[in-house]
């Protein structure tokens, strides 16, 4: 029996505040995992949902079925882009730091990646989405994305 991971990322603004949310699902098991960032975009917390869930399995070889709303995210991998992003160095690509660390985890296992319609009634991916935009609206909360922050700030100094 596969491990299910469904995830959603959430912004409000991009970039702004945002947040990830994930749920891993394994016969009975069940888990939810979000966080919340004081600046970033949605394609990061896309992509940061993915990692976090495929980083809450600790054994390896594991056959998983990530269920993602971003074209960004399953187009990248099902369509074999990232591993040429990562042939060129992530040359002129956003993301490097979250791409690297998503390829750590994604080499460990049997991953296939199913894109899903977001706001479609699909209550796994309801539910991830209100977990993200919690994460994001609790502002005493929200974490430092400090690689992003610190691409910003390089960019308006451009």
């Amino acid at each position: 029996m596969a491990i299910e991971i469904f995830t959603d990322g959430a912004s409000s603004g991009n970039p702004g505040p945002g947040g990830y949310g994930t749920i891993l699902r394994s016969g009975q098991h069940y888990k939810e995992i979000s966080g919340g960032f004081r600046k970033t975009t949605n394609n990061r917390m896309e992509l940061l949902a993915v990692i976090v869930g495929l980083e809450a399995i600790k054994k390896p070889k594991q056959d998983i079925v990530i269920y993602s709303d971003s074209k960004y995210v399953v187009d990248a991998v099902e369509k074999k882009w990232v591993f040429g992003w990562l042939n060129k160095g992530f040359e002129g690509k956003k993301n490097k730091d979250l791409w690297i660390r998503f390829l750590a985890s994604y080499k460990l296992h049997n991953i296939r990646f199913q894109w899903i319609k977001g706001h479609a009634g699909h209550p796994e991916n309801e539910r991830c989405d209100r977990l993200a935009v919690a994460a994001y609206l609790q502002k005493d909360k929200l974490l430092i994305d400090s690689v992003f922050e610190e691409e910003c700030k390089r960019q308006s100094l451009l």
